[in-house]
């Protein structure tokens, strides 16, 4: 809801549990004046910074006024050369030479429903579910209109924000920062947290205290990163998982991003977000508009959670979109870590009936099907199906698939070419690069200039034809390397380059897939180097990372749940020693890590024993049905109280069901009793809570097992290899009846081993073991 009291000139911004106040000072300008729980309107006067007397060495912005300085003053949005020096959200050089700008308040208007825009993805809601805000602002001297954009999505406890420029001088500006959004918060010593990593160590989440000084949170890579996601939180020193104010801001856009907080002088924290101004510049020319990608900010004062649960509902309701806009993923098998580029029609054939045996419902071929792709130094670029590989094509294969019930997907990676290509022995001006140059490469290929509509017209028309040449339900999309050399003759300045970039990327998908909604997309790029709210507005789910070690995914999905859903995270089980980390992980653990996530498996099924695929198809059976909690209930993470535990919970919601995670991820010697956290559930119901059977590797014991046998035997010998193949130990189950409000206390486990003793009332998770515990209601 949002309201303007035209006699105080305040803009009133509402949600369902925060209010965002802003208003029109003597000089019209816009002052943020509060953003947090909710509070009544016309009651302001308390809330606002205070100055009564000049500031030493401030600029008054008129000498009708010594006390307004714009430097003391906390703005919506600020400019350059007017007496504010905290980090500006601008950087333009004016049609006048200058770089000077100050935009004031020149109108305003209200309606129901969010904004559009042409180029870029943006959030979505209905005239009920959202209303939008345009504050116009002018620069008047160089006639310059800066147009702001709030919407408020009251359910979701979310305002967007964004910014168009628009250039109405008779000569032309340049642009070289335009951030889509600042904020100025009173939040003396904030922390802030980021998500911060690289290849196969994506999303690892960092705090910080906030002192004096600027903290910058970005890409320059030419993709949303690896290294620094565009989501951040800034909460108070005290703010838990559970408790406390919490602000979260995240960004639609998939490219170079900037986040920028600053904490000045005063103890006044500015936060923004945009595009990054590394290596931008933009031309307007007369008449011409820029638009900023679209920020996205909530308040909580519930805690981390509070704030993840806004940016989910937000991002299932309002950013994901089409027919699987909250609809169930499948349960997918990639044969990539299975095969690499070894593989023919025959191998694949076989490693799909296994798939299908254990209730796999989607089959996706991963890369080596066309070209030369033998291996990672030929083919990309080139679409023609590999005949050594499919002697008749994709579709009679997909068929075949198809035929045995589950549906068939195909890896795709676009925008990439090997030099020994088709493609770029008659194109090498497709390739990014600057003549006279040599490139620089990663994974032995070359980035396609997506600036070129030539290039995209090429990429739009051959994939397409390969998704209607068969019956293809599933397209994963990758991209495996950074963007260098960064050149393209079809933009009017290099600065340009980027942005352009990322808007032929985003133009592509729109043509590709338009019209073909049936088809689920997940992006990927080297896992997550492209996770962002740019992505999933066309690609429902995101590939989380190239690792699939369940340790090490702990810290990349609990990462990711801090700003997007479970529903978005591709998540699988591969096979162990981890080819990642060279780390032996329990089968349990590697399922129960990847459940909560988009169910994937990625590993040759020939290889498993009997008895285990026998628990791969009990695991797949279980996230079946309990699917829609783990990719649609509300999630929730807790406070750890032991650096080698982690705990998750999803609950459905309308909380009669949940399923809760325990992981241990290096055991102690005789540790101390756990307590499983439980949250969500209604305080005034009844539920039982009962362990998720699960057996345990008999050869996880060594030689401990003869001290309950009758006899001895090797501990790797022929006899306990043979048994393993067959027979599980059973793991502890214990099962629990109480009240919500009750579990909510937590529930103290059972011991877990402790150096003496084998029985089914002793937990075992040793190493690197976990647990997963199903939580109903009593009818």
């Amino acid at each position: 809801m949002i309201e303007f009291n035209e006699k105080e000139k305040i803009f009133y911004l509402n949600t369902e549990n925060s209010s965002y106040i802003f208003r029109v000072t003597e000089f019209n300008h816009l002052e943020s004046v509060y953003y947090g729980s909710p509070v009544p309107a016309g009651e302001i006067d308390s809330l606002r910074l205070k100055h009564t007397v000049p500031i030493g060495s401030s600029v008054a912005y008129s000498p009708e006024n010594d006390i307004y300085s714009l430097d003391n003053l906390t703005l919506e949005y600020s400019g350059i050369g007017k007496g504010d020096y905290r980090h500006s959200p601008v950087e333009i050089r004016m049609p006048d030479s200058t770089f000077v700008c100050d935009f004031v308040y020149r109108s305003h208007k209200i309606y129901d429903g969010s904004s559009t825009s042409e180029k870029l993805p943006l959030s979505y809601g209905d005239n009920k579910e959202c209303t939008t805000l345009e504050i116009t602002m002018e620069d008047i001297p160089n006639s310059v209109l800066l147009t702001m954009f709030y919407t408020v999505f009251p359910a979701s406890d979310v305002i967007t924000r964004r910014v168009v420029l628009k250039n109405n001088n008779t000569a032309s500006l340049q642009i070289r920062k335009l951030m889509s959004f600042m904020l100025d918060l009173n939040l003396p010593g904030a922390v802030m947290l980021t998500l911060d990593g690289g290849w196969i160590k994506e999303a690892n989440s960092h705090t910080r205290t906030l002192t004096y000084g600027l903290y910058v949170n970005e890409s320059n890579t030419g993709a949303s990163s690896n290294r620094h996601n565009p989501g951040i939180i800034l909460h108070d020193k005290k703010t838990s998982e559970d408790h406390g104010n919490a602000y979260g801001f995240n960004l639609v856009y998939s490219g170079n991003h900037y986040e920028g907080v600053e904490v000045s002088n005063h103890d006044l924290i500015r936060v923004m977000s945009g595009i990054n101004p590394h290596c931008f510049e933009w031309e307007l020319k007369t008449d011409e508009s820029f638009e900023t990608p679209e920020a996205i900010m909530t308040f909580s004062s519930g805690g981390l959670n509070g704030v993840s649960g806004h940016f989910h509902d937000f991002i299932n309701n309002h950013i994901v979109r089409g027919v699987y806009k909250g609809k169930d993923r499948p349960v997918l098998l990639n044969n990539w870590e299975a095969h690499f580029f070894k593989f023919n029609q025959r191998k694949l054939l076989g490693l799909a009936k296994r798939a299908k045996k254990i209730g796999v419902e989607l089959f996706v071929l991963d890369d080596g099907w066309f070209g030369k792709r033998n291996d990672d130094k030929a083919g990309l670029g080139d679409y023609n199906v590999n005949r050594k590989k499919f002697p008749r094509g994709l579709a009679p294969f997909a068929r075949k698939i198809n035929r045995m019930g589950m549906k068939f997907g195909l890896w795709f990676e676009p925008e990439m070419v090997n030099e020994d290509s088709e493609l770029f022995r008659k194109h090498p001006e497709y390739a990014v690069k600057i003549n006279g140059r040599k490139p620089s490469y990663g994974r032995n290929q070359l980035v396609l200039d997506l600036c070129n509509d030539e290039v995209r017209d090429y990429i739009v028309n051959n994939v397409r034809t390969v998704l209607e040449s068969a019956e293809i339900s599933y397209v994963k999309w990758d991209m495996n390397r950074h963007i260098s050399d960064m050149f393209s003759s079809h933009v009017p300045l290099q600065g340009m380059f980027f942005h352009s970039y990322i808007l032929g990327l985003y133009d592509i998908f729109k043509r590709i897939f338009h019209d073909k909604p049936h088809i689920l997309l997940e992006s990927c790029s080297s896992g997550g180097n492209r996770f962002d709210l740019g992505m999933l507005c066309y690609s429902p789910q995101i590939w989380a990372s190239d690792d699939t070690d369940p340790i090490e995914r702990l810290r990349i999905q609990k990462g990711l749940s801090y700003f997007y859903p479970l529903s978005t995270i591709g998540a699988h089980v591969s096979c162990a020693p981890h080819q990642q980390t060279l780390r032996a992980t329990p089968l349990s653990s590697r399922f129960n890590t990847a459940s909560f996530g988009d169910l994937g498996y990625e590993l040759d099924l020939k290889y498993l024993s009997w008895i285990e695929k026998r628990e791969v198809k009990k695991q797949i059976e279980f996230y079946k049905e309990h699917r829609r909690v783990f990719q649609f209930g509300r999630f929730y993470r807790f406070d750890s109280k032991k650096d080698n535990k982690e705990n998750f919970i999803c609950v459905a919601q309308d909380r009669k069901s949940a399923v809760a995670g325990h992981f241990q991820t290096l055991a102690s010697a005789s540790e101390a009793s756990d307590i499983l956290p439980v949250t969500g559930l209604d305080p005034e119901k009844n539920y039982t809570i009962k362990t998720v059977k699960q057996g345990l590797s008999i050869k996880r014991f060594g030689a401990l097992i003869n001290h309950i046998l009758p006899f001895r035997i090797h501990p790797e010998g022929f006899i306990i290899r043979t048994v393993d193949k067959f027979f599980r130990l059973p793991d502890c189950v214990e099962e629990y009846s109480a009240s919500g409000k009750t579990l909510h206390a937590g529930v103290r486990l059972n011991n877990q081993f402790m150096g003496t003793g084998y029985n089914d009332k002793s937990r075992m998770p040793g190493d690197f073991g976990s647990y997963l515990y199903l939580i109903k209601e009593k009818l």
